[in-house]
């Protein structure tokens, strides 16, 4: 017997973000009720009859019609994060390039000009320079924290300020806020990834950004099971523009792949304060051992932008990454004699891993750019996770001794 009171729906408006994370997106099917998000594996949706088909393939942005661009698992993770996100809409894809791909290949057009921090993820600067470039897609780069690099490079074709705060690996930071004044002088789309941080750490669009990327097999997932993206703005211009894209292109996140980034959105407020709170700590330790000639962290005193961390961020991210005064030896030596940490160039896990940038992350990169971007061979980036701290600490102490 179904009862006959309707209760009412939660206004998400006003609630925390931890409660965002754990109860905003939720759809349940009418005839089940499901408590937890159901997982829809199908590739495609059927209609009562051929004028529902009709009206549905005309309003594809409304309904259910085939999983390279709808699906309702799909549309719970997106909901989701838009939530998170202070965002209106948001659309996912099959990894975080791909969010980055599809930004632009929805915005862009050939003769347009791109302005993006140096401090970049490696693979971003491929796509720049040799694939968009391709296309007649230029591009200019500039210092991450030099808001005036940034006046002085738009021009008046400028149709994209793109960048990564904190960047990878140095955790250099961008004053949002100034750069967004920049881009709007410019006329020109801000497009911010939040991977590093994430919206328990850092809400872009609040401080002036129009666009949100991420690379959710990071932090979203948080535990290093699957790979996907995600794009997060406006309505007008991520259904405007970016879901046209997809519907076409179909660069597409898989059902199982949401349904996986809905679970690790639930812990991420808790996991993101404790890794930040791990790093930290970490990063303060490491500034005390004599191999390290120099450790790069937000939450450190010492970092250039601490000030700016503070005023943006609720911690520091956790991720850190410190020079040896041995080059890359030294840094070899240090990866190697580590037995917990594990070798590998991903982020974002519960588990720590470590990694030499200038041989994995950013190997593409010319020694020129690695050179610009800071990134020498006595450099390792540390992402931290859950472990204990001082199993961490000595897990890295044998590294560092002489």
């Amino acid at each position: 017997m179904k009862s006959k009171t309707t209760r009412k729906k939660p206004d998400f408006s006003k609630l925390a973000l931890e409660t965002l994370a754990v109860r905003a997106g939720t759809r349940r099917t009418a005839e089940y009720q499901e408590h937890s998000e159901a997982l829809f594996l199908t590739s495609s949706f059927c209609f009562d009859s051929a004028e529902l088909a009709a009206d549905g393939f005309a309003h594809a942005d409304q309904g259910f019609i085939y999983s390279r661009f709808t699906n309702p698992t799909v549309s719970m993770f997106q909901d989701r994060l838009a939530a998170l996100e202070g965002g209106e809409a948001c659309i996912a894809t099959s990894s975080g390039m791909a969010a980055i791909l599809t930004m632009a290949m929805a915005h862009l057009q050939a003769g347009d000009h791109v302005v993006c921090s140096r401090s970049v993820f490696g693979a971003t600067i491929q796509l720049f320079s040799n694939i968009l470039g391709r296309f007649g897609i230029t591009t200019t780069y500039v210092d991450l924290a030099d808001t005036k690099a940034w006046q002085n490079a738009a021009q008046d074709n400028t149709k994209l300020f793109y960048l990564e705060t904190p960047s990878n690996p140095l955790t250099e930071i961008a004053d949002i806020k100034a750069i967004s004044k920049i881009a709007k002088k410019a006329k020109a789309l801000f497009a911010v990834d939040n991977c590093f941080c994430t919206p328990a750490l850092q809400r872009p669009l609040l401080l002036g950004a129009d666009v949100i990327i991420h690379s959710a097999t990071k932090y979203l997932d948080g535990q290093g099971r699957v790979v996907g993206g995600a794009i997060v703005g406006s309505n007008d211009f991520i259904m405007g523009k970016v879901f046209p894209y997809v519907r076409t292109a179909g660069p597409t996140l898989s059902a199982f792949n949401a349904w996986v980034f809905l679970k690790g959105l639930e812990t991420l407020e808790l996991r993101m304060k404790q890794q930040s709170q791990n790093a930290l700590e970490i990063a303060q330790w490491l500034e005390k051992q004599p191999g390290v000639e120099r450790v790069y962290h937000p939450g450190l005193k010492s970092h250039p932008q601490h000030a700016l961390a503070k005023r943006q961020q609720k911690a520091g991210g956790a991720i850190l990454s410190f020079t040896l005064k041995g080059g890359k030896r030294a840094a070899f030596k240090l990866i190697n004699q580590t037995q917990l940490c594990s070798i590998t160039a991903n982020l974002g896990d519960t588990r720590t891993t470590i990694t030499h940038p200038a041989t994995t992350t950013h190997c593409r990169v010319t020694p020129e750019a690695r050179k610009a971007a800071g990134i020498t061979d006595g450099l390792v980036r540390i992402a931290v996770g859950l472990e204990n701290v001082n199993d961490l600490k000595n897990d890295l102490i044998g590294g560092l001794k002489k």
